[in-house]
């Protein structure tokens, strides 16, 4: 079968390599779809822990179970389903274990035309959604769900901040934000991406290469109860300066790496919380995927193409021009 690995540092290749076998309590699964995350990006650029050789990348996928190592498991033949890239979360629901990891590396991930996954990997696909939209669910998904349902305390009375506005993360983020009845703002380094967010049901939306951005922003939206972000640095201390008291920022990475300082002044005096979080525990993916279903979410999809082509994918989501989900179709 045809697979998409990381032969070194720097160097994808499609190669042919073996069927996986199954062991007790596997399945396997041809894969209908898949989808890229900037984690794929990272790992061809030598920027991820635990990278291995000669290791098929991929942790968002979905697809048809062709194949069940126990009978008690039958159930599962021919069902669509949505695979779950957690792996060894552990019994702690509030932060992953120390044996944590996610498909794709350093275990094969869904670049490839079969992937066998534990039984317990499995979800059924969305009644309501097709292969690309439900490929494109699942890493990006979990980790919107935990930023801002769990961690971020979202209600319909939250006024909220995406930043960064045109990732997976920040476009299911927005879409939760948007379903549940909050008042919805954004920041993007991009004219065409906040018209986007707006057309889409944001209040209103501000260029961060905009000086001037951060008091425009809270002027416009009286102050901010919850901010999701992903790059960090020193944009941290001005979210903190637009939070309402109370406010929560929530980041989910540190792109742009630590920030010189933190105003601990104006966060103790505001009863601000800086929040770190990850993906999420399995039951938090079984919420989002029934979040997914009783709103009628479509994930945003910017663009599909065939497995072929799918290193041209990682150079499109490195340039970063991209709205939503980059989609691979094996059908």
């Amino acid at each position: 079968m045809k697979a998409l690995q990381l032969i070194e540092s720097g160097k994808l290749s499609i190669v042919e390599i073996d069927q996986p076998k199954l062991q007790n309590g596997q399945v396997l699964v041809k894969l209908k779809a898949a989808a890229l995350n900037r984690r794929d990006l990272w790992i061809r650029e030598g920027k991820y822990p635990n990278i291995h050789p000669n290791i098929t990348l991929g942790s968002d996928g979905c697809g048809v179970v062709v194949e069940v190592n126990d009978k008690i498991n039958d159930q599962w033949l021919g069902k669509d389903v949505v695979i779950n890239p957690n792996i060894n979360w552990g019994d702690n629901p509030t932060v992953q274990s120390s044996e944590y990891s996610v498909l794709g590396m350093p275990v094969n991930g869904t670049f490839a035309e079969y992937i066998v996954v534990d039984v317990n990997r499995l979800v059924e696909q969305p009644a309501h959604l097709n292969d690309v939209q439900s490929a494109a669910l699942p890493l990006g998904g979990l980790t919107a769900y935990r930023a801002i349902i769990k961690r971020g305390q979202l209600s319909p009375k939250s006024v909220v901040l995406i930043s960064g506005f045109g990732g997976g993360v920040a476009q299911f983020a927005f879409q939760f934000a948007i379903a549940l009845g909050a008042k919805v703002y954004v920041t993007s380094g991009s004219k065409s991406k906040v018209q986007k967010a707006i057309e889409k049901g944001a209040i209103n939306g501000f260029n961060y290469t905009n000086n001037n951005w951060a008091k425009e922003a809270k002027k416009i939206s009286g102050g901010f109860d919850i901010v999701i972000d992903s790059a960090g640095g020193d944009a941290i201390n001005t979210f903190i300066k637009i939070m309402r008291p109370g406010g929560r920022i929530i980041f989910y990475g540190a792109t742009n790496g630590l920030p010189s300082e933190i105003d601990m002044y104006r966060m103790f005096w505001n009863q601000i919380t800086l929040q770190g979080s990850t993906m999420g525990n399995d039951n938090e993916f079984l919420e989002m995927i029934d979040f997914v279903s009783q709103h009628q979410l479509v994930p945003t999809v910017d663009s599909v193409r065939p497995f072929i082509e799918i290193i041209d994918a990682f150079d499109k989501i490195k340039a970063g021009n991209h709205v939503g989900k980059l989609v691979i179709d094996f059908n």
